[in-house]
């Protein structure tokens, strides 16, 4: 199996597929557990934009060896900011 869990939050590169040209976060739902080639997993999951929000759900066939924690921070691209939160402490 995949060794990720429900929830994980994964950075998906081109080190992952040949398909991934640009990179995206992907929040993970499950590990499917079909039958594929050795080193290779389908995952269901949400695509995340630069914020960290779901734009769409997706399963992608990926090398699990290319996947990698993106950890809890989104994903945001330098020189894209975001406006301030304004705190009412």
């Amino acid at each position: 199996m995949s060794g990720f869990k429900a929830g994980d939050l994964l950075h998906v590169t081109r080190a992952a597929g040949p398909q991934f040209v640009r990179p995206f976060g992907f929040r993970l739902i499950r590990a499917l557990d079909w039958t594929t080639f050795d080193g290779w997993i389908w995952l269901d999951g949400y695509q995340l934009d630069e914020r960290g929000d779901a734009v769409a759900r997706r399963s992608i066939f990926v090398m699990q060896s290319g996947l990698r924690p993106a950890g809890c921070a989104p994903l945001i691209r330098p020189g894209i900011s975001r406006p301030d939160v304004q705190r009412n402490d």
